[in-house]
């Protein structure tokens, strides 16, 4: 994949990520005014967990964008952070963070079992 294409989806993708992280923040304010009316005290605790987790997958998903952003910088993007092994296009137009190959992804997967 070309670098200014790859800078292109990251950049795209992370304005999204951005966006959803915005939102989400916007939206935990609303349900903390709606919380003083909330017949069901428990129900804010579970939403916020959940909005926690969201938060923080987004968090690291910009992480990750930041992170290919920077191979992209130093022209070491579209090749395995492991192994040095090309990535497959197809990977990278699927996931354009991808840091891995798709056989060292499933390694990895299989060890944290």
């Amino acid at each position: 994949m070309e670098l200014e294409q790859a800078r292109s989806l990251l950049d795209a993708e992370r304005a999204q990520v951005q966006q959803l992280l915005a939102d989400l923040g916007t939206a935990r304010t609303d349900d903390h005014e709606a919380e003083r009316d909330a017949s069901y005290p428990a129900q804010p605790l579970a939403q916020q967990g959940v909005d926690d987790a969201v938060a923080a997958g987004l968090r690291d998903r910009l992480a990750a964008l930041d992170r290919a952003l920077q191979r992209v910088d130093d022209s070491s993007y579209g090749r395995s952070i492991r192994s040095g092994v090309p990535i497959p296009d197809e990977r990278l137009e699927a996931d354009p963070a991808a840091e891995l190959t798709v056989q060292e992804a499933a390694d990895n997967q299989a060890t944290d079992r």
